[in-house]
């Protein structure tokens, strides 16, 4: 036999060799702490966007024929762009990309991405 089997010594309950359980003797348990705060929602509209519309546009130009859903007038910082970006992702089932000032998803979701951005307290408009 080449393979070495580890002895049940060598062996704790959950089968791993090399570790093993340690039980503290303090009398005194840690109090339980209350969960964190939740952070506010990174995709939902910052207050400086105010009532400007967000604009649902298609692009074919420059792509080689594909089509491309672009978001622009979001006034958010990259972390919520980034976080919206992944929100509608995960919604479309579809890629997409942040370039610069402008979100870009895969495919004509114009309608759906009107109806998702309206949900989250963007005012969104076709066009």
């Amino acid at each position: 036999m080449s393979k070495r089997k580890a002895k049940k010594s060598d062996r704790n309950s959950s089968g791993r060799a090399g570790s093993r359980l340690v039980y503290s003797t303090d009398p005194v348990p840690e109090p339980e702490q209350s969960p964190p705060a939740l952070p506010r929602n990174p995709a939902a509209p910052f207050a400086v966007q105010g009532t400007q519309p967000v604009r649902v546009r298609l692009e074919r130009k420059g792509r080689k024929g594909k089509t491309v859903s672009i978001v622009t007038g979001i006034k958010s910082p990259d972390v919520g762009k980034r976080a919206l970006l992944k929100h509608l992702k995960g919604k479309l089932g579809s890629g997409g990309a942040v370039k610069g000032a402008e979100l870009e998803i895969q495919g004509d979701q114009r309608e759906r991405l009107v109806a998702l951005l309206n949900e989250l307290g963007y005012r969104a408009k076709q066009g």
